[in-house]
């Protein structure tokens, strides 16, 4: 079921819009200097070596496809001379389709620089790693960098039916029920290949359990899914009641402070296919809305598993979701910083919030001093203790308390210090005593 020109491919909208280089290239474009050579990154399944079939079908190039895990200098080298010779006997340029390019060391991947330098190769190159960190610069520089996302449930679910249909996949040799067909997709998480695969596999069962003789045509129930996969599929939908429902318990188990549903709801949306980006930005939202300022690390986690989420994807992206979403949930919780910025915004919106007192108003342009502007600011920094008294809030907003510290975790300590600052400012408590 590998597409066999462009109008096949399935999601990649984006880099494969007309007149996009990576389209160029595919459709044999080779402008004034000839085509470029490019390095598709993204995670499995996302149509990484089709893409370097389909250039390689474009002027009637000769294609070459070389592993990382297993190809070396001496195969890089044999290549070139291979494509040096097409290129002098024939006038044929050679695609060099290189998988996993970040398994190759610097210097295997300095072998490449010369064949790519002089257009002697086009290289496509296929990572799920970061280039950035694993391939060495000069190649990067020489190379169109293109980034691939997962598929669509729609695009999975249409390759699905083609495979279903066509006369080279299944060619309707069983039908699919309409939930082993969204269970198949939810399973797959963006990845073609595994859509396939699980497909093919559930089709073998369904045909096993045929009884002997039956002329009627096989269906693919969620049943057979769940057994061509050897794990029960969960019941859930991305774009319904069950992600928002599964999610809300997620978020409010955190909150509540229990370790144990909260490892189950996360559980559940990963089994589910549920992209853990998505996870990652709910644990840094509940870092500061539902922990705050009780625990300032929390967020420190939360942001750092956003991030390593991003760089590693699954399955390993399970372990620094567990790690953060522990993080949350055994926190002391103070929604302070919550409640006090939407205090602050609903009385901006209900029209308080007169002129900024004078003293505090900018300086560095012409004309303010003579307006009076900064007129009486206390700098912090010659005051006892570095704070002084002073009306920072607006005249009709002074005196007005947003941050209101809780007694629980990093808050108990913070509490007493802020009360002893706000007296100072509001000049009830001279500093230092």
């Amino acid at each position: 079921m590998r597409p066999r020109s462009l109008g096949e491919v399935r999601g990649q909208g984006d880099v494969l819009r007309p007149g996009s280089p990576l389209r160029r290239l595919i459709e044999g474009g080779s402008g004034t200097a000839g085509p470029v050579s490019a390095i598709l990154w993204g995670p499995p399944g996302t149509g990484k070596t089709t893409l370097a079939h389909l250039a390689a079908q474009a002027a009637d190039r000769r294609f070459v496809e070389l592993s990382a895990v297993t190809a070396g200098v001496k195969d890089v080298r044999a290549v070139m001379e291979g494509a040096t010779r097409e290129r002098d006997l024939h006038g044929r340029a050679t695609v060099l389709f290189l998988d996993e390019i970040h398994r190759f060391t610097k210097a295997q991947q300095d072998a490449l620089l010369p064949g790519v330098e002089n257009r002697l190769v086009i290289l496509v190159a296929a990572t799920t790693e970061n280039p950035s960190f694993s391939i060495i610069a000069p190649l990067l520089s020489r190379s169109l960098l293109v980034t691939l996302a997962p598929l669509a449930d729609d695009d999975l679910g249409e390759l699905v039916d083609r495979a279903i249909a066509e006369d080279r996949g299944l060619d309707g040799e069983v039908t699919l029920a309409p939930e082993a067909r969204s269970a198949i997709v939810r399973l797959a998480g963006g990845d073609a290949r595994r859509a396939l695969t699980t497909l093919e596999a559930a089709t073998g069962v369904a045909l096993d359990e045929q009884p002997p003789g039956s002329a009627d045509t096989p269906t693919i129930t969620t049943a057979y899914v769940e057994q061509a996969v050897a794990h029960a599929v969960v019941r859930y939908d991305r774009a319904g009641d069950q992600h928002y429902d599964v999610a809300s318990a997620f978020i409010k188990s955190m909150r509540g402070s229990d370790v144990d549903a909260a490892l189950h709801y996360l559980a559940r949306q990963l089994e589910a296919g549920e992209d853990p980006r998505f996870i990652a930005r709910r644990v840094v939202i509940s870092a500061s809305e539902d922990v705050g300022m009780a625990d300032p690390t929390a967020l420190q986690t939360a942001v750092a598993a956003l991030h390593a989420v991003a760089q590693i994807g699954m399955p390993e992206a399970r372990i620094v979701l567990a790690q953060a979403v522990v993080h949350n949930t055994l926190a002391p919780k103070s929604n302070a910083a919550y409640t006090g910025i939407n205090e602050a915004i609903a009385d901006i919106r209900a029209g308080h919030g007169g002129p900024v007192p004078a003293q505090l108003r900018g300086t560095g342009y012409a004309g303010a001093a003579r307006l009076g502007h900064g007129e009486g600011y206390r700098y912090s920094h010659d005051e006892s203790d570095g704070v002084g008294a002073q009306q920072y809030l607006p005249d009709d907003l002074a005196g007005a308390d947003y941050y209101r510290p809780t007694d629980r975790g990093w808050e108990e300590r913070l509490g007493p210090r802020w009360e002893q600052l706000r007296r100072i400012v509001r000049g009830q408590q001279r500093p230092g005593r």
